[in-house]
C-alpha cells in the first residue's frame, strides 16, 4: 500500500463504513469467505478551477476545526541530476514568506492554535494546516500567496539559512541516528543510478550546497502551479463562503506548464544482493527487500495481506512466532508492503538480540516465506488481516486533517478522492490462494539483503562548502505575477471565535467502588474503554526498576482460560486493539473496538483484567526483550539524554530520576512473584477509574460493566504520594558525555519544575509557548531560523504528581556546540533582563492555547486521553470545562513573575552529549568551563583513559 502517510492510507479504506449495516454478520475465521459489504462514500465535492487547480470539499461539524491540505504532485523523483534533496529543500523555502506576507508562515496561524507543517516524499509534497474554523479565510489567503507569489521574496539569505536547517536535519536523522545511513545504502542497492528512487528524499550534502536561487525559481515555475496541485478543505466549513474564498485567492493564479507523468519503473534484480555495513549500534539488523508493484496495482491488496500474515498481526504473525516466541532469537521483526507511484517493495526487517548472528535469523525468516509459498496462509489469517484493516481504517477517520490527507492522496493517485471504496472491496476479496500466488510471484530468490552490524560507523561523505560563484541569482518574476481585482496585500481578518465546550461526561460508580466516566460520541461506530490505574513506575521498590511496566505488560500474556496467543488471536478476529502498559505515575489497560464487536471485546478485556496468570515463560520472554531495549537505547544520544538528564536533576535514587525501563541488573532480578505482588498492590478499584468514550448509552454501558466486573472485589488502595522535591542545586553544572564521531551534539538545559496540580500551570504553559513551546518561539527562531545551528530547539514543563521538570533541548551541529549553548543560555537569561515577555507575546500565546483547545477532542482517543489525565492526577471534574477561563485569566505580569522563579540559567543543569574530542576545546572557553564534568552515559565519572567514551556493550 502507498508509503505516503501509510497509516492514513490504510485508514482511508474504510472511511464510510461508519454508515454500514452494523448488524452485518461477521464470518467465522475458519470459513475464509469474504464478508459482503457495501461501502458508502463520504461526501466529497470535487471541482476544478479554470487554471487547473483541483478542489475537494468535505463538511464535518464535529468540532470547530477546519483542515487545509495542499498536495503538489512533485517529490524527490522529479529532481535533476546534481540536485538531490531539492524537493525537500524547496518545501522549507515555502515557509519563508511570500510577496504579501514576507514573514515566517507559522506566525499568523500558530498564534491561533493551528497545527502547521509540510512533508516531502518520493512522489509528492504536502502542506497542511488544521486551524479553528474562524481562521479558514486567513489560511487560504496564506496558501494562495505562496502558490502565486513566492519568488519575489526569495533571497540568498533565506536560501542559505534553510540550506543549513536541512543539513542539520540530515545530520540529525541520517548521520547521527542509529542505522541512519542504512536507508540510502538500500536505495542504491535496489535501484539503478538512473532510477528516480535511487537517491534519498533528503539528498546529499554536496547537492544541497550546490542549490541556487535560480534552481528555486525554475523548480517553482515548473512544479508549484495550480494545475499540478490539489486543494482539500475539510471540517467545520461554510461551503459557499469557502468556494468564494478559493475562487478569490487561487483563481487568478496562472496555469503552469504541463508536467509529464513518469511511467512505473519496477527494478529488475538479476540475482540476490547482500550488503553489509557497520554502525555504532547494539542490535544487529537485517533488512530484506523485494521489488513488487506500484500503487493501485491489482496485486497490491494481496501483497498487503501477505505482509500482515508474515509480520503485522500482533503476536500471531509468522515471523514473530518463529523468531521471537518459539525461538527467542530476535528483539524485533516486521513485514510491510509500502508502494509508490513508480514501484513498490516488500520489506522484512529483523533485529537480533545482542550477541546473536543475523545469518541464522535470516535463514529462519526465509524458511517461513518458503513455507507460506508452499502451503499458503490459512483462511483465518486472511480474515484476521482484513478485519484488522477495516477497524483500523475506521479508527483513523476521526480527525478532519487525516480525512483531507486521504482524499487528496486518492485524488492524486487514481483521480477519485473516495477511491478507498474500491480498494476496500479488493482487500476483502483477497483469498488465501491470492496470497500464496503473490508470495510465489514476488518473494523470489532475487532480493536485496542489507545487514547492519556493530562496528565503526560508515564514513560520512565530506561536507562541501557552498560555491558562491555558482549561486546564480533569481530571475525577475514580475511578468508571471497574477493580476487581481482586489487588494491581495490586505490580510483577511479572523472571524468571531467559534463557540466550543469540551464533551461532557457522565460519572457513575460501579458496585465495587470503581469510578466510571462516560462520553457519548455517535459519529462513528467506535467504543474505546480505558482502565486507568493511579500508580506506576514510581511505586516500584528500589532495585526493581522496570517492574511496573513489565508487570502490566503481562496482563495480556495469559489468563486462566486463554494463552497469550489466544488473546492475540481473538483480538485480531474482531479487529480490536488491546493495549496494556505502565508509565511513570499511572498504568492503563484499554481496548478499542467497532461497536458490533463490543460483547466479544468485553469478554476478552474483562478476562485480561480479572484473571491474569502472569506466566513465568512470558515474563522471561518479555525480560529478554526489555534487556535488549535497555542496551539499544544507548545507541542514540537523544535516548541517553532522556534517561540521564532526569537522573542529574533529581538524583539517581529519586523516583523521577530512576530509569523507567530499568537497568540490566534490576530487570534480571524481577521474578513472577514480584509482578504478582505489584499487580495485587495497585490493581484495586479504589485506585482506578474506567473511561468509556464512543457509540454507547451511558446507562446501558454502566449496567454492562457492572455485571462483567462484579467479581473485582474492593480492597484498600495504596497511598498515592507525591514524591518530595530534591534539594535544588545552588549553582549550575555542565555535564559532558562522549559520543565519538557524532555529527551533532544533543544539548539539554533545565531544572526542577512544578507539580501537575500547581495553580501556576496555565501561566507556565503560556510562558513556555513563547520561550520554546512552538515553532515561532524565541529559542527556535534564534537557533534554527536565525543562526541555522539546529533543525529545532524546544522547551517544556513536564508536570508530575510531585515536582516536575523544566527543560530546553535540541540537537545542534557539532562545530557550533559552544555557540548554540551560548545562544540557548542567552535566551533564558534575556527574559529577566533586556527582553522581558511582552503583552503581545502573551496575548498571542493565550490565543494559541484557547483557539487550539478544541482540536484535543477531535478523536475518541483524544477525548479518552483528556479524561485519563483527570483520573491519573485527581483533577476536578470541571477542569476541562474551566480550561478556557483559566487560560484567558493569565496576565503578562504573572508570566513575568514566574519567569523570575523558574527561568534561572545561573542554577540550571546542562547536559551535552557529543564528540568530546571535537567539542570540548571550544566548551572550555565558556565562562563556566571549570564546572565541566565529563561523565559516561550512565552518569558515572568518565574514565580518563577513554576520554568519557561509551563503555562496550559487555560492560553495561
Amino acid at each position: 500500500m502507498p508509503l505516503v502517510v501509510r497509516l492514513l492510507i490504510v485508514l482511508a479504506l474504510a472511511a464510510a463504513l461508519a454508515g454500514a449495516d452494523a448488524s452485518a454478520q461477521q464470518p467465522k475465521p475458519e470459513t475464509g469467505s469474504p464478508r459482503p459489504h457495501e461501502v458508502p462514500a463520504l461526501a466529497v465535492e470535487k471541482y476544478r478551477l479554470p487554471n487547473g487547480l483541483t478542489v475537494l470539499l468535505h463538511v464535518d461539524h464535529k468540532t470547530p476545526v477546519a483542515a487545509v491540505n495542499v498536495w503538489y504532485k512533485v517529490g524527490s523523483k522529479d529532481e535533476k541530476l546534481g540536485r538531490t534533496g531539492f524537493a525537500h529543500l524547496f518545501e522549507h523555502m515555502m515557509f519563508q514568506g511570500s510577496k504579501n506576507h514576507d514573514h515566517e508562515y507559522f506566525d499568523p496561524l500558530e498564534k491561533l492554535g493551528a497545527n502547521i507543517n509540510g512533508t516531502t516524499s518520493e512522489d509528492r509534497t504536502v502542506y497542511y494546516e488544521s486551524t479553528p474554523s474562524n481562521a479558514l479565510e486567513l489560511d487560504l489567503w496564506l496558501e494562495a500567496d505562496r502558490m502565486g507569489f513566492l519568488i519575489p521574496t526569495m533571497t540568498q539569505a533565506k536560501l542559505d539559512n534553510q540550506r543549513e536547517v536541512v543539513k542539520n536535519e540530515r545530520r540529525e536523522s541520517v548521520d547521527n541516528a542509529p542505522y541512519g545511513q542504512a536507508a540510502e545504502a538500500m536505495l542504491q542497492a535496489l535501484y539503478p543510478p538512473e532510477h528516480p528512487y535511487h537517491h534519498s528524499v533528503i539528498g546529499s550534502m554536496a547537492d544541497l550546497s550546490a542549490a541556487s536561487l535560480a534552481d528555486v525559481s525554475a523548480f517553482f515555475r515548473t512544479h508549484y502551479t495550480p494545475n499540478n496541485a490539489i486543494l482539500c478543505v475539510a471540517g467545520d466549513i461554510d461551503v459557499p463562503k469557502t468556494k468564494a474564498w478559493i475562487e478569490k485567492y487561487f483563481g487568478p493564479i496562472p496555469k503552469g506548464p504541463d508536467v509529464e507523468k513518469p511511467k512505473p519503473q519496477v527494478p529488475v534484480l538479476d540475482a540476490a544482493k547482500r550488503v553489509v555495513m557497520t554502525d555504532r549500534v547494539t542490535l544487529p539488523r537485517a533488512e530484506l527487500v523485494w521489488p513488487t508493484v506500484p500503487s493501485n496495482h491489482p496485486d497490491e491488496p494481496a501483497l498487503d495481506v501477505l505482509a500482515a500474515v508474515l509480520g503485522e498481526l500482533d503476536k500471531e504473525n509468522r515471523l514473530f512466532r518463529s523468531l521471537m516466541y518459539d525461538r527467542q532469537l530476535a528483539a524485533g521483526v516486521s513485514a510491510s508492503h509500502p508502494t509508490h507511484l513508480l514501484t513498490g517493495t516488500f520489506e522484512v526487517v529483523i533485529e537480533a538480540r545482542p550477541g546473536e548472528k543475523l545469518e541464522p535469523l535470516v535463514k529462519i525468516a526465509l524458511e517461513q516465506i518458503e513455507r507460506l509459498k508452499r502451503e499458503g496462509p490459512t483462511a483465518s489469517e486472511v480474515v484476521k488481516s482484513q478485519n484488522a484493516r477495516e477497524s483500523g481504517l475506521i479508527m483513523g477517520l476521526q480527525s478532519v486533517s487525516r480525512k483531507a490527507e486521504v482524499f487528496n492522496q486518492y485524488e492524486a493517485f487514481i483521480g477519485d478522492p473516495i477511491g478507498y471504496r474500491g480498494e476496500l472491496d479488493r482487500v476483502f476479496a483477497v483469498t488465501p490462494a491470492d496470497v500464496q500466488r503473490v508470495a510465489k510471484k514476488y518473494l523470489t530468490d532475487r532480493f536485496v539483503e542489507l545487514d547492519v552490524v556493530p562496528g565503526p560507523p560508515a564514513k560520512r561523505a565530506p561536507e562541501v562548502a557552498v560555491d558562491r560563484d555558482k549561486q546564480t541569482p533569481v530571475e525577475d518574476a514580475a511578468a508571471a505575477a497574477p493580476r487581481d481585482a482586489f487588494d491581495r496585500g490586505a490580510m483577511p481578518k479572523v472571524g468571531p471565535a467559534p463557540r466550543f465546550e469540551p464533551p461532557k461526561f457522565v460519572r457513575r460508580t460501579l458496585g465495587d467502588g470503581l469510578p466510571l466516566l462516560v462520553v457519548e460520541r455517535h459519529e462513528l461506530p467506535i467504543v474505546s474503554i480505558d482502565l486507568v490505574i493511579k500508580s506506576g513506575e514510581t511505586s516500584t521498590p528500589s532495585g526493581k526498576e522496570g517492574l511496573g511496566s513489565l508487570a502490566v505488560s503481562l496482563l495480556d500474556e495469559g489468563t486462566k482460560t486463554r494463552s497469550a496467543l489466544q488473546i492475540a488471536g481473538e483480538t485480531s478476529e474482531i479487529g480490536a486493539s488491546l493495549d496494556v502498559g505502565g508509565g511513570l505515575e499511572s498504568c492503563s489497560a484499554s481496548i478499542t473496538t467497532l461497536k458490533r464487536h463490543l460483547d466479544k471485546a468485553l469478554d476478552l478485556y474483562c478476562d485480561v483484567l480479572l484473571n491474569p496468570t502472569f506466566p513465568e515463560s512470558e515474563l522471561d520472554r518479555l525480560k529478554i526483550l526489555r534487556l535488549a531495549d535497555i542496551e539499544a537505547e544507548h545507541d542514540s544520544a537523544e535516548a541517553i539524554a532522556a534517561e540521564l538528564f532526569p537522573k542529574l536533576v533529581f538524583g539517581a535514587g529519586h523516583p523521577y530520576g530512576r530509569p523507567q525501563l530499568g537497568t540490566l541488573e534490576s530487570v534480571r532480578s524481577i521474578t513472577r512473584a514480584d509482578a504478582v505482588a505489584f499487580f495485587e498492590k495497585i490493581f484495586v478499584p479504589a485506585n482506578a477509574a474506567i473511561v468509556v468514550v464512543g457509540d454507547v448509552d451511558p446507562e446501558e454501558i454502566t449496567q454492562i460493566l457492572e455485571a462483567r466486573l462484579k467479581t473485582w472485589k474492593a480492597r484498600p488502595a495504596p497511598p498515592v504520594v507525591a514524591p518530595a522535591a530534591p534539594s535544588a542545586p545552588g549553582e549550575s553544572a555542565l555535564y559532558l558525555v562522549d559520543k565519538p564521531e557524532a555529527a551533532q551534539s544533543v544539548v539539554t538545559i533545565g531544572r526542577l519544575g512544578v507539580a501537575r496540580k500547581s495553580p501556576d500551570v496555565p501561566a507556565l504553559n503560556i510562558l513556555n509557548a513563547i520561550l520554546g513551546g512552538q515553532f515561532s518561539s524565541r529559542l527556535n527562531l534564534n537557533l534554527r531560523e536565525d543562526k541555522g545551528y539546529s533543525y529545532g530547539v524546544s522547551s517544556e514543563f513536564l508536570t508530575r504528581r510531585g515536582p516536575g521538570l523544566f527543560q530546553v533541548e535540541g540537537s545542534v551541529q557539532s562545530a557550533v556546540t559552544r555557540e548554540a549553548l551560548v545562544e540557548m543560555r542567552k535566551e533564558l537569561a534575556d527574559v529577566k533582563g533586556p527582553r522581558p515577555f511582552t503583552d503581545v507575546e502573551v496575548a498571542d500565546a493565550k490565543n494559541r492555547a484557547i483557539y487550539g483547545f478544541p482540536s484535543r477532542f477531535e478523536t475518541t482517543f483524544g477525548v479518552a486521553g483528556q479524561l485519563a489525565t483527570l483520573v491519573a492526577y485527581d483533577l476536578p471534574d470541571d477542569y476541562l470545562a474551566t480550561y478556557l477561563r483559566r487560560a484567558e485569566a493569565v496576565t503578562t505580569a504573572e508570566v513575568q513573575r514566574l519567569s523570575n522563579v523558574y527561568i534561572t540559567p545561573e542554577t540550571m543543569t546542562t547536559l551535552v552529549i557529543g564528540d568530546r574530542k571535537a567539542i570540548e576545546p571550544a566548551l572550555k572557553r565558556l565562562p563556566d568551563a571549570a564546572k565541566i564534568r565529563p561523565i559516561d552515559d550512565k552518569g558515572n565519572p568518565a574514565r580518563p583513559e577513554t576520554g568519557g567514551g561509551q563503555p562496550a556493550a559487555g560492560d553495561r
